[in-house]
């Protein structure tokens, strides 16, 4: 786990885009916690937190409006097809923890 920001800089249901271990991540404060997927959308090389919005447990791109589940990290709206990684998310005290090393959900890594 690496330390991927403050609870503090996370306003709630805003999707702020972090790098951890050199790798994009969206983080997603909610109601029920932290959420973490990769900030690329898999349909095309471009930054889910970068001007997405948060729909339900969702998240949606904001180039062509695919929205990926923040748990499964599967697209529910074309034109994404395939899903992004989810990562282990831990909160302690104020830091956000991410496990990048693997996607809990089984995803590849984008290769875009």
């Amino acid at each position: 786990m690496t330390r991927a920001a403050a609870l503090a800089d996370l306003p709630a249901g805003q999707p702020v885009r972090v790098d951890v271990d050199g790798v994009p991540v969206c983080l997603v404060r909610t109601e029920d916690g932290v959420r973490a997927i990769h900030d690329t959308c898999s349909h095309q090389q471009w930054s889910l937190a970068d001007g997405g919005t948060l729909w339900g447990n969702g998240v949606e791109c904001s180039l062509h409006g695919s929205t990926f589940d923040l748990d499964s990290g599967k697209p529910s709206s074309l034109p994404a097809m395939q899903p992004v990684p989810t990562f282990a998310v831990t909160v302690t005290d104020d830091d956000v923890h991410v496990d990048v090393s693997s996607a809990t959900n089984g995803a590849a890594f984008p290769d875009h």
